[in-house]
């Protein structure tokens, strides 16, 4: 064949093999409000910059008629690309070919560009969208989630990881995206479970919709699977693209680093704290008050919305925030709250992102259902994630900050750098209703007006404790500033910090308390 003619046939069989299950099977992917999966790539990443590998892969089964059937690029696409300037591997599954079901050589694929992720340092974002394992080749389609798995857990703390689900990510599928950082997920197109309603309902009898049983919304409120819920393709990938914006491109790296940009006039710090301690408010709005340009990347927004994570900028640098929201159940910390701290906590720490935590914690969430549900093993998670960390931890208290509560939210015990408190801060074993009943119990009973007493016994022990002082006074706090000092106290406390060592005892690896 000459040379021209080679060219033709590599122009054709692309042409073919870029068309991945046909128009037909295109069509109906469009039918149900899916982008296809290059579509997603292109929508997904600056214009032009998606360089492809491994296109002509083929199976290699030949069980059950699968040696006369080609499936193109076997059902997944892979490649590198930018975002915003910055690069990227990516794969994305395509739906149209053979369902996107995952054999041998489509796993191959993925854990080739995850590997060139991790040896090239670069994150690495997945596009899920299958129907699970390819039955037709067995055992080996369960060996290729298995390698995938492993690359997942070997890639864990050394590049960013993201998982985006656009469609079916059943079984042993989902395991993937949940040992990955982040999951995005879309209304009415995600969907993740271990088994589907067909099973669920043959072993329990219990009637119930995929929607019901693994949607996105039940994935990003009630499960805590997924991170963050869009309502179209278009707006998660423009999600993705905001949360790289703030991420280092490896743990080899620190985040990118902006021009810095003073709060927004709109968010005045020294007027959104209630004087009534009892009030609530809004965490969000503090961190608004406080951060570049008022901006805010909540993560897990709709999950244990009793705590509050996310990133922003301070003076042009990337800090991981850390909250307790007392707009939510006063801001205790439960099971899922902490899990959600802990696990954004670990993040922040392998990627060189400084932490920034907002106390106003009246303690940790008390009752059966909470102490059954082994909140003291989920709690703990907290005080290991935060003794472990060795970022910058830069800690301010605006109000509460009571026993167990006080300790967990990154409290110079586990070794914060700094810790501001305001004047409005309450340190204390308990609150001062609870600690004057249990302090001043023989006074108050013996006194002629009990009811009067108990309110002097109050006042007493907060004059006393209930403040920011006797913490001060011990060293526990730093200083004790005015909220219109907050940012540059913090901004400065950051930079102090950027550069800090820590000696740590020589290990394999800790034990949290998974």
């Amino acid at each position: 064949m000459t040379l021209m003619g080679r060219i033709s046939q590599f122009f054709s069989r692309k042409s073919i093999v870029t068309k991945g299950g046909g128009d037909k099977a295109i069509d109906k992917q469009k039918a149900v409000g899916k982008m296809t999966a290059r579509e997603r790539i292109a929508a997904l990443l600056d214009e032009n910059s998606f360089h492809e590998y491994d296109l002509f892969v083929e199976h290699n089964c030949k069980d059950f008629g699968m040696s006369d059937k080609e499936l193109a690029a076997d059902g997944v696409i892979t490649g590198s690309g930018t975002i915003a300037g910055r690069l990227v591997c990516v794969y994305a599954q395509d739906f149209t070919v053979a369902g996107g079901s995952l054999g041998l050589m489509h796993a191959r694929k993925i854990t080739k560009i995850m590997d060139h992720a991790v040896k090239m340092g670069i994150p690495v974002v997945g596009i899920n969208d299958s129907g699970g394992a390819r039955i037709q080749e067995g055992v080996n389609s369960l060996a290729g989630y298995g390698e995938i798995f492993y690359r997942n857990t070997m890639a864990s703390g050394v590049v960013p990881q993201i998982s985006v689900i656009l469609g079916p990510c059943a079984g042993g599928a989902v395991y993937s995206p949940a040992l990955t950082d982040f999951v995005f997920v879309v209304n009415q197109i995600s969907k993740m479970f271990i088994t589907g309603p067909e099973v669920v309902k043959t072993v329990l009898g219990e009637e119930i919709s995929m929607e019901e049983l693994g949607g996105a919304r039940v994935q990003v409120e009630t499960a805590g699977n997924a991170h963050f819920f869009a309502n179209s393709e278009p707006e998660c990938f423009d999600q993705i693209r905001r949360l790289i914006s703030f991420l280092p491109s490896s743990n080899r790296q620190k985040a990118p680093v902006t021009d810095p940009r003073s709060p927004r006039e709109t968010y005045t710090i020294q007027n959104l704290i209630p004087q009534d301690s009892k009030v609530p408010f809004d965490m969000r709005d503090i961190v608004r008050a406080i951060v570049d340009d008022s901006d805010f990347f909540e993560v897990q927004e709709l999950f244990a919305p009793n705590a509050i994570t996310g990133f922003s900028r301070i003076n042009g640098e990337t800090v991981g925030i850390v909250g307790n929201q007392s707009l939510v159940l006063a801001g205790v910390l439960d099971i899922d709250a902490s899990d959600k701290i802990a696990r954004f906590v670990r993040f922040c720490d392998a990627f060189n992102i400084p932490l920034l935590t907002l106390v106003d914690i009246p303690g940790y969430l008390p009752g059966s259902d909470q102490e059954h549900g082994g909140v003291i093993r989920h709690g703990a998670k907290v005080l290991y994630a935060y003794s472990e960390a060795s970022v910058p931890k830069i800690t301010l208290i605006l109000r509460k900050a009571y026993g167990g509560g006080y300790i967990a939210m990154c409290s110079h015990h586990l070794r914060a750098d700094l810790v501001f408190a305001w004047p409005t801060a309450e340190i204390a074993v308990m609150g001062p209703e609870g600690a004057a009943n249990i302090i001043f119990r023989n006074e108050i009973m013996a006194a002629k007006n009990p009811e009067e007493m108990r309110k002097l016994k109050v006042k007493e022990y907060t004059d006393k404790f209930a403040n920011p002082y006797v913490a001060a006074s011990s060293g526990y706090v730093d200083a004790v500033i005015a909220p219109e000092e907050t940012r540059a106290y913090i901004g400065h406390a950051l930079k102090l910090a950027r550069d800090k060592e820590e000696m740590r005892p020589a290990r394999k690896h800790g034990i949290p308390p998974f």
